[in-house]
């Protein structure tokens, strides 16, 4: 029998992305038994963020303020947006350190079989945001999954058709990798966008 309280818990941390039941009892167990404090930490902190976190109000990722950082930077190149899903993506981008203009993150990708449209994923103020007039080229920079794709399939048709110039993340074998043990996906979309 497990206390109300503890299954709450264990309910709480099922709502984790890959977290089951049994993981969920051991984050739980482990918490209460071993470490209280950090138990006591972990709620704050997520008290904390849920109050205090809220979406930018230009490209939608994660901040405190009502601009976030990144869009608050003015040496960055406006002439460049990149289209993401996630802030996690988009953090991704950042540690490349290869990027330099602004971002829109989407917060999802377009799944009709889970009823997602491109008006659940803020297709509209994307096209409102690529439309200032300072922005020259969108960068498309979704997942390669069937619903990435079918995203940046969307919102490429939507842009080329505002007359911005669209283009699409590469793909292709992973540096440092062998051939034969890419897979044959890759290898022939790595043909197709060679350069």
């Amino acid at each position: 029998m497990i206390e109300p309280s503890l299954e709450a818990l264990i309910e709480a941390l099922r709502r984790l992305p890959g977290v089951g039941v049994k993981s969920a009892q051991r984050m739980a167990f482990h918490l209460l038994q071993h470490d209280r404090e950090g138990a006591q930490r972990l709620a704050a902190t997520l008290s904390s963020a849920v109050a205090n976190v809220r979406h930018c109000e230009r490209c939608h990722t994660f901040t405190e303020a009502a601009v976030c950082r990144i869009c608050s930077d003015a040496s960055r190149d406006a002439r460049q947006l990149c289209v993401v899903e996630s802030p996690a993506d988009q953090a991704a981008l950042e540690r490349s350190g290869s990027y330099r203009g602004y971002y829109f993150v989407l917060m999802g990708r377009i799944s009709p079989l889970d009823g997602v449209g491109s008006s659940d994923i803020g297709a509209r103020a994307l096209l409102e945001r690529a439309a200032d007039g300072v922005t020259e080229e969108v960068i498309i920079a979704t997942n390669f999954t069937a619903e990435g794709e079918a995203t940046a399939h969307v919102l490429g048709e939507a842009l080329r058709a505002r007359g911005l110039r669209v283009t699409r993340l590469a793909r292709g074998v992973p540096i440092g990798s062998e051939l034969e043990y890419v897979d044959l996906g890759t290898i022939a979309h790595a043909l197709v966008d060679r350069r």
